[in-house]
């Protein structure tokens, strides 16, 4: 919950500050990324513990799955992070990075989901009530990446939809109902399923938990100093540093 909680207070903190100079507006949305980094390790937490599919619970996925998934904190910022390095000399390939910095995370988190929802059929699949609301949380995510990625519905009317209806708008109100439905649905799993996984599945340890929640925050923090000083310090940084200029229309984060 804390990690999920996280993502959007990083999103609000990260546009309310952006504009104060260009140096603000990248570091913003670094720690913005982050943010949504750590959601993707919150995700993997409750999915290994309520969603896992019967048939794969104690499996070797069962077992290396939030590891795995804390690994993928890494890829998603330093991949996101770098991305907007690339903005001004090769937008389409920062767009691409940016994109798939995230789509990783939430297709390896919503494995065992799949799973249950499009694959698995008897006695061992757990089709309980909290199906339902995994399926409007996907559609709710896939709209979320559609967003991102179209720009609609501004680029079919350039201009109409500067201050209400923008995509990123958008995009921001479905990611939180998909999250909402996210967390109704884990709250089902977690309601119906709790004693026959207390049961059969593993009890965690402080080191599985707390321990991997900590060298994930110790390790995005840096890779976010790590980029910070590169945008402060390195020459390469110039190009998007002067291609942002306050006030400017591309200061727009898109």
């Amino acid at each position: 919950m804390m990690l999920i909680c996280l993502y959007p207070f990083m999103s609000s903190v990260a546009h309310t500050f952006s504009s104060m100079s260009t140096h603000a507006r990248h570091i913003c949305y670094f720690l913005d990324y982050g943010a949504l980094s750590l959601y993707s390790l919150g995700c993997a937490f409750t999915y290994g513990a309520y969603v896992m599919p019967d048939c794969w619970i104690n499996s070797t996925l069962h077992h290396y799955f939030v590891p795995v998934a804390a690994f993928n904190t890494f890829i998603c910022t330093g991949l996101s992070c770098y991305s907007r390095f690339l903005e001004v000399e090769r937008p389409a390939l920062s767009k691409v990075l940016r994109t798939a910095a995230f789509v990783h995370p939430f297709v390896f988190d919503n494995i065992p989901l799949f799973y249950r929802v499009f694959f698995c059929f008897g006695g061992d699949c757990t089709r309980n009530e909290a199906i339902p609301l995994h399926i409007y949380h996907l559609i709710f995510a896939l709209l979320t990446g559609f967003l991102f990625a179209s720009h609609l519905p501004e680029r079919l009317a350039p201009g109409r939809f500067d201050y209400f209806g923008h995509s990123h708008q958008l995009f921001h109100i479905c990611a939180v109902l998909g999250t909402h439905f996210q967390l109704e649905a884990v709250l089902c799993d977690r309601s119906s399923r709790e004693a026959w996984l207390t049961m059969y599945s593993q009890a965690d340890s402080l080191s599985s938990t707390l321990g991997v929640v900590a060298t994930s925050v110790i390790g995005n923090i840096i890779l976010i100093c790590f980029f910070t000083a590169t945008l402060l310090w390195s020459p390469r940084a110039d190009s998007i540093l002067q291609s942002h200029i306050p006030g400017d229309a591309k200061c727009k984060e898109h």
